[in-house]
């Protein structure tokens, strides 16, 4: 981007909506403790990344996603729901809370990105089904690489945002995702024996990495964190993830799927892959255009999760 597109960028988070504070976050930044931290949590981030997709590629089986491409109803339904509810619900809250230019992209970029992991997981919580979960996770991940480029052009084009996205480097940053996941893949083909410990040995290290980067991060920010995030962004966070749930067991109960399927679906539609978000705000926008708001995915990371695990409770609770 050029020096005019930062400063409106940057123009665009000091009105009244918007993130405050950037300006002190810059300024720390700036300085040599500063850089360091921030490159640091850049390589983390791709690590997780790289990682994150090495164990969703040892959870995929081509015998499974042959027998859902053969009756593709609930692929295509949970496709229809990841790629149409979720953008569909981030542009909307940007423009009725009328978000910033930059906290906007941040929010579009979160809610079009494909399912991730964390979604597998909750699905088998609420005993869902698990096939359709990871066929699913794989086919939207596969997608990701097309109708990310695509819905981020389209609803940016309705914000007058399209020549502020770096759609460059998105586009990189996704084809990179594939290497890692075709490598889980072939390890789960080679040595199906080993699969369940590097998913678990994975989802360790993403943990334990997620970690140093909130420690960090509140090294770097931690006393301003909740001052640079605007109210509304982060009522906009909060009410992503439960739009996602109740709309997609919603289409899933239109179309007439299984109670299971309800609930894979709901799974699928509202639990975004923050990790891949994440790497995208961190690596694809300069440090002076992001600031701050490469933490954004993992705010949406804690909404997500804590209503997840509400819903989780409640049908425990009623079985």
């Amino acid at each position: 981007m050029n020096n005019t597109d930062k400063e409106y960028l940057w123009k665009g988070t000091c009105n009244g909506n918007s993130t405050p504070g950037v300006n002190i976050t810059l300024e720390w930044m700036d300085g040599a403790m500063g850089k360091a931290i921030d490159q640091v949590i850049s390589v983390i981030s791709i690590i997780i990344l790289f990682i994150t997709m090495i164990s969703l590629g040892c959870t995929m089986e081509i015998s499974r996603i042959k027998v859902y491409i053969l009756k593709p109803k609930g692929i295509l339904i949970a496709l229809v729901s990841q790629y149409g509810i979720m953008p569909l619900t981030a542009f909307s809250l940007t423009k009725v809370f009328k978000l910033s230019s930059i906290e906007a992209i941040s929010v579009l970029i979160c809610g079009c990105c494909p399912g991730g992991t964390v979604s597998n997981i909750f699905s088998l919580a609420l005993n869902g089904d698990m096939n359709l979960s990871i066929v699913m996770t794989t086919c939207s991940t596969t997608l990701a690489l097309g109708m990310m480029p695509l819905l981020l052009y389209l609803y940016c084009k309705g914000l007058s945002l399209v020549n502020k996205v770096p759609y460059k480097e998105i586009s990189i940053t996704l084809i990179s995702t594939l290497i890692p996941c075709s490598i889980g893949i072939f390890l789960n083909h080679r040595y199906p024996q080993y699969s369940r410990t590097i998913t678990k040995t994975g989802l360790f290290i993403l943990l334990i990495a997620a970690i140093i980067i909130a420690i960090l991060s509140a090294m770097s920010i931690g006393d301003i964190l909740w001052t640079l995030f605007s109210p509304h962004l982060i009522i906009t966070t909060a009410l992503m993830p439960i739009i996602g749930y109740t709309s997609g067991y919603a289409l899933a109960t239109l179309c007439r799927l299984s109670e299971r399927c309800k609930r894979t679906v709901s799974m699928e539609t509202g639990m975004q892959n923050v990790q891949l978000c994440s790497t995208i705000l961190k690596v694809a926008f300069c440090r002076e255009e992001i600031g701050a708001l490469y933490l954004f995915p993992l705010i949406f990371l804690v909404f997500q999760v804590s209503e997840a695990l509400i819903l989780v409770v409640i049908y425990r609770s009623r079985r």
